[in-house]
């Protein structure tokens, strides 16, 4: 079996490479959600920065648990599972308010292509992260690390999501795809915000 430092560095280096990645994906898919008029892409990309928070208190979590994996949660680690729990569901009500005002609006993006692009790396990337992350936490028997690798996984269906309602759009140009992507999104804003918060409250220390 794998040293235990080693596998510890191994869980570091995947909590960065979590947050840089999101920090970029975010960037990009606000942007180009923004410029062109694509809820379900711009929904992403707040997505990938609210991860980044995440991300920070898993990294924090990770350092702790590498010094003394008996030791209490950090009193950041709890707040940053509190915040990350209310930007979900921030994000999930703006989400919402965005599909009311498209369809009163009739508003349609201008295109999905940067949607389809940017969800199928993500895809790619999220699902070798995951795995990466769950074969760690298995060798380490970390709860919390595999638990890690379940909030990746929840960014693959994300990403899923976004495909799909980006693929129908340019395929059809069915004008409500980019809302029906949406609507799922929020779906699983939702399920990600009560995840953190019930983190946040678990007696348990992580």
């Amino acid at each position: 079996m794998e040293n235990e430092n080693i596998l510890y560095s191994k869980a570091f280096r995947l909590s960065i490479f979590t947050i840089g990645y999101n920090i970029i994906e975010g960037v990009v898919s606000a942007f180009f959600g923004y410029q062109d008029d694509t809820l379900a892409l711009f929904g992403f990309g707040l997505d990938s920065f609210i991860e980044v928070l995440s991300g920070t208190g898993v990294l924090l979590m990770i350092v702790r648990m590498r010094r003394n994996p008996l030791a209490a949660r950090y009193r950041f680690e709890i707040t940053a599972l509190r915040i990350t729990g209310i930007a979900f569901y921030l994000l999930a009500t703006g989400l919402f308010a965005g599909i009311v005002m498209n369809i009163i609006n009739d508003r349609k993006p201008e295109t999905t292509f940067p949607g389809i692009v940017i969800s199928v790396l993500s895809i790619i990337v999220m699902i070798w992260l995951m795995n990466a992350k769950m074969k760690v936490g298995k060798k380490l028997d970390s709860e919390p690390i595999i638990c890690d690798s379940h909030c990746t996984r929840m960014c693959v269906y994300m990403s899923v999501v976004l495909l799909i309602s980006s693929l129908i759009y340019e395929l059809t140009g069915f004008k409500y795809a980019d809302s029906i992507g949406a609507a799922g999104l929020v779906w699983l804003s939702v399920l990600e915000g009560k995840e953190a918060l019930e983190k946040a409250g678990a007696k348990f220390a992580l």
